[in-house]
């Protein structure tokens, strides 16, 4: 088996998935304004009903918690494809300490994330999201804190992430050699 290709399948399915799930949650909040501007009949009623604030409110809530549910979904399976990622390079390669360095880096972010920013993210977004956007709270402050906090750790973790996927794609020819016949000598070698 190709260990490195291994690696960066699963750095690839990794990165992808982490842009596909920003664009999501963006787009998320996005459709409320979409569907609050041509609303089909029925829901227009429905709008009425309720009031154009209020409609709006409704609908974001459901939002948020539609991508509340993702965050925590994805930190997890996140957290999945950064142990196997460091697995693989741990047991399956002969990558050196810079390139294992990068991806725990990377996974204890991803850790970061999921257990300490998100779950008080998602406790604070439940209480702002009844909070009229006109008027202060402290909630909302903590919460805007939380997710910059969030977004640049996401930054890092990228930047860390492309220096990895450079490591793995970009190594010499030389340094393969030398690691084929490095699991050559260990038995590692696929027959």
């Amino acid at each position: 088996m190709h260990y490195r290709r291994l690696a960066c399948f699963l750095l690839g399915l990794w990165l992808g998935g982490g842009l596909f799930m920003d664009m999501v949650v963006t787009e998320n909040f996005r459709s409320v304004d979409r569907l609050l501007a041509q609303p089909a009949p029925a829901a227009a009623q429905q709008f009425d009903k309720l009031g154009p604030g209020a409609a709006r409110t409704l609908l974001r809530h459901q939002v948020s918690e539609q991508n509340r549910w993702y965050f925590e979904t994805w930190g997890v399976i996140e957290t999945a494809m950064g142990v196997a990622l460091l697995l693989v390079l741990l047991f399956g390669s002969t990558e050196k300490n810079f390139t294992l360095l990068l991806c725990l880096l990377m996974l204890l972010i991803v850790i970061l994330q999921r257990f300490a920013l998100t779950p008080q993210m998602v406790f604070l977004g439940r209480i702002i999201d009844w909070i009229p956007a006109d008027h202060p709270a402290d909630e909302r402050a903590r919460f805007w804190m939380l997710h910059r906090a969030f977004v640049g750790l996401e930054l890092l973790k990228w930047a860390l992430g492309l220096l990895l996927t450079g490591k793995l794609l970009f190594r010499s020819r030389r340094g393969a050699d030398q690691d084929a016949e490095l699991l050559e000598r260990r038995n590692w070698a696929p027959r």
